[in-house]
This record gives C-alpha cells, sequence and structure tokens, in this order.
C-alpha cells in the first residue's frame, strides 16, 4: 500500500528513467488507459535526453517518486494562458502502483502546488471513459464533471466520451 510519495523537479539523473517509463516497451500497459486512441510516437533515447526539460525551471513536468523510485509523472500545459487556463495531468507508468493511492496523493501534492505558485482561477484535465480510475480520482479529489462530450472517442471498435473535470482554488482552499 502507499507510502512515502512525493512529487519534485526532474533532475537530469532521472532522464534515462524517464525515458525508460515511457519508452522502453513498444505497446506499454499505461498507455492502454492515457488517451489510447492517440498512438505513442516513440522518441530515441538521445533525442528525449537532449530535448527534455530538467530543474525547478521546467515546470510543466515533475516526477512522482514512492520510497525514492520513480513511478510517473505529474504536468500541466496551458491551454491558454492569456487567459490563465491550465490544463493538467498524470501518469503512474507502473502497473503496480495503480489502485493504491499514489495517483491521489500526487496529484494533491500537484495541484497544491499548481495553486500556490501560478494565478489560477482552476485546474484541470481531461480523460476518457474508459479510464474510470482517472475520473474517480478527479471526484476523489472533489473535482466536479465540467464536460462531457459523447461518443467522440473510437478505441478498439466502441465508442467513448471524453471527459473534462476541473476544480476552483476556493473548492481547494
Amino acid at each position: 500500500m502507499m507510502t512515502n510519495v512525493k512529487i519534485r523537479p526532474a533532475r537530469e539523473e532521472d532522464g534515462p528513467i524517464l525515458w525508460e517509463l515511457k519508452y522502453g516497451e513498444k505497446e506499454p500497459e499505461w498507455k492502454k488507459w492515457d488517451a489510447p486512441y492517440f498512438p505513442l510516437v516513440h522518441v530515441p533515447k538521445e533525442e528525449f535526453l537532449a530535448t527534455y526539460r530538467f530543474g525547478e525551471n521546467a515546470p510543466g513536468q515533475w516526477v512522482v517518486e514512492t520510497d525514492g523510485t520513480i513511478i510517473g509523472t505529474v504536468g500541466y500545459y496551458w491551454e491558454h494562458e492569456p487567459s490563465k487556463w491550465l490544463e493538467m495531468g498524470i501518469t503512474i507508468y507502473v502497473p503496480a502502483y495503480w489502485n493504491g493511492g499514489y495517483g491521489t496523493a500526487a496529484l494533491r501534492q500537484w495541484i497544491t502546488h499548481l495553486f500556490h505558485t501560478l494565478p489560477i482561477a482552476r485546474v484541470g484535465y481531461t480523460t476518457w471513459s474508459g479510464n474510470k480510475r482517472m475520473v474517480r480520482l478527479g471526484e476523489k479529489l472533489g473535482m466536479t464533471m465540467e464536460a462531457r462530450m459523447r461518443k467522440c472517442r473510437y478505441y478498439n471498435g466502441k465508442y467513448y466520451d471524453s471527459i473534462r473535470m476541473g476544480l476552483l482554488r476556493e473548492e481547494w482552499e
């Protein structure tokens, strides 16, 4: 069960581990849940290490670790920066750490960090109805299902909904 989950900026020495977690398998299990309708485009290790942004000043993606082992990443991107519309995400790459509260603990820390460091009123993410764990994670964190676009994701011969979850600063505080 979950112990000692923390998030932190990625360091250069984390690069090979992050590459292995993301690209080390041809068809990784995590990709079946993380927008599987978009292909995972393999990036060679050298290119990944040369272009990945590390450190405090690369806020878009941090690592998730438990007891010193990197198990995933949290990140954000601007949907529209002038209006302060930020979207975030999380990937726990290692299936052994699914359903143990690791993602909840990490995303709770990430949301707090985003609200403390950025002038935003809302954080949110988009998932799909096939990823019931991600929908449940948002519910556990007090997020609201702000939108459900019905049957707009087609995967493995079946239609799924696109789901947008969100949380306002005042709801978090």
